[in-house]
């Protein structure tokens, strides 16, 4: 078959074109081309020959899978080349690699999601990445997560998301990116009208990154689920935390949030409570799904959330494990979980009596049990342990 040449970057600039290096072993390794009955693995060893590069018998192994759900007539097809798959032998991709795929996926009709977690495609293959939101208006669901992209990285990507129209959910978590690239992603919701999930966890955002999004919320109404958890923050005024009750008195669309890490503390959780009191007759406005799982909220800060349950319809999940719980703490949780206002599937924490005092037991329910990794063998399926999945259902493996 026959595919137009792409031109890639020039030498010099950030992402240098591949270096050129021999391909002895894939040859043996995979059989012939014309042995191949899969277009796209037609295509990937076609442009592996021709960029001297070595096929991956692990990618071609997953474009071989591809191939097959393509000739069954699925769509809607979410290519998995995650690196930390247990379930196979894996080897991590390069962000060269990810260039000879993103030609690959850039023109297909039957494929929306890319999951390439856990490689090696860096500042380069987020260049690539970002080309491939500029050309596939197909993908609706890309995860990059970990990949040490960092904040040049961060920044062509955002960059790319200004005209994008069709990516709903985008995950950076884990790389580095730092308050200079998440404040690219901040400028883009002010531009962006369709991204629906952002996740910017663990990405080392900063003080100036935070109050950005808090306050680019106020305006965004596309947004339903933002995750920012562990910023990296100074300062005791807790102002970032201002900021986002602020927003979530304003913001019209969030359902979902991530506040893990944040190091909130009681005067913090107050600031929130009383943002979340005004939401609890705004239907439209359901921020239930609360978590502040590892902050530094003590007794009077909890007790205070868990009144807002009480005085909040919307609230149906909350996530406290990690934080300083005194008695009136564990009381407040045994006694939401005993008068029905909150179901045991639906929080992290599970009461307990010892010689007349109630005290909370960490259970394994949580918004995203498999955030950061894959089940060995069957589904990440509970509803208890990956609650966060049906919140803004945008497609399969989301």
């Amino acid at each position: 078959m026959q595919h137009q040449a792409e031109a890639r970057p020039e030498s010099g600039s950030m992402t240098p074109a591949p270096a050129t290096t021999p391909t002895p072993v894939w040859a043996a390794a995979v059989g012939n081309v014309a042995e191949l009955t899969g277009s796209l693995q037609e295509y990937y060893c076609e442009l592996c020959m021709e960029k001297s590069q070595e096929v991956k018998p692990f990618i071609l192994h997953i474009l071989q899978e591809v191939d097959e759900e393509i000739g069954k007539g699925l769509e809607g097809i979410t290519v998995n080349i995650a690196g930390n798959s247990r379930l196979m032998m894996v080897e991590r991709i390069t962000g060269e690699d990810f260039w000879i795929l993103c030609r690959i996926l850039k023109n297909n009709p039957y494929i929306n999601g890319l999951d390439v977690r856990y490689n090696r495609i860096s500042d380069v293959g987020a260049y690539y990445a970002a080309k491939l939101l500029q050309k596939q208006h197909n993908l609706i669901y890309l995860n990059l997560m970990f990949n040490d992209i960092g904040p040049e990285g961060g920044e062509v990507i955002a960059k790319a998301l200004h005209k994008n129209t069709t990516l709903k959910h985008l995950r950076m978590t884990g790389n580095k990116i730092k308050n200079k690239g998440g404040m690219f992603f901040a400028t883009m919701l002010q531009i962006n009208s369709s991204l629906e999930k952002l996740d910017l966890g663990d990405c080392d955002l900063g003080m100036q990154s935070v109050i950005a999004f808090a306050t680019v919320l106020t305006q965004n109404q596309t947004i339903k689920g933002l995750n920012i958890n562990r910023p990296i923050l100074y300062g005791e005024q807790e102002e970032s935390t201002v900021h986002l009750a602020h927003m979530l008195k304003e913001n019209q669309c969030l359902v979902e949030l991530h506040l893990s890490k944040h190091d909130i503390k009681n005067s913090g959780m107050k600031h929130l409570c009383d943002a979340l009191y005004l939401n609890r007759c705004l239907r439209y406005l359901d921020i239930s799904w609360l978590s502040v799982v590892s902050n530094n909220i003590e007794g009077e800060g909890l007790v205070a959330l868990s009144q807002s349950v009480k005085r909040n319809p919307t609230f149906s999940n909350i996530y406290i494990w990690g934080n300083k719980f005194d008695e009136a703490t564990c009381v407040a949780y045994s006694d939401l979980i005993h008068m029905g206002h909150l179901k045991p599937d639906n929080t992290d924490v599970e009461p307990f009596v010892v010689d007349g005092h109630v005290y909370l037991a960490e259970v394994s329910n949580g918004l995203k049990r498999h955030y950061y990794w894959i089940p060995g063998y069957g589904e990440a399926c509970s509803q208890s342990s990956n609650a966060g999945f049906s919140l803004v259902p945008i497609g399969q493996h989301l």
